[in-house]
């Protein structure tokens, strides 16, 4: 469907910012043990998203999408941590958040 297709995109360009900003805090930050963290719960939200277009069953697509929520949630409390450790900026931390709260909707 259209609506499937339009929120794995925007599941994937998260799953894009997720992994630069990870990139970010390992390089420039020396930051390793948070982001590794918030990588794992940031790219599973697509993944998910992703394997709940393909579910055997109602319950299984539920289950999915279920799991990506959770995953959404921790990524939104990875996220306030690496703001309220300085390693993310407001600015920075305010256009992830936003991004990441935007998926949650779905």
């Amino acid at each position: 469907s259209d609506f499937g297709k339009v929120i794995e995109e925007k599941c994937m360009n998260f799953s894009i910012r997720i992994v630069n900003l990870c990139r970010f805090l390992n390089e420039e930050k020396g930051e390793y043990k948070i982001s590794d963290q918030l990588f794992r719960s940031g790219t599973s939200i697509g993944a998910n998203i992703s394997e709940a277009q393909c579910a055997v069953s109602k319950n299984d697509f539920i289950a999915k999408i279920y799991i990506a929520e959770k995953e959404c949630n921790e990524s939104l409390y990875w996220l306030k941590l690496l703001r309220n450790t300085s390693f993310l900026s407001q600015k920075q931390y305010e256009s992830i958040y936003s991004d990441c709260e935007e998926l949650k909707k779905y």
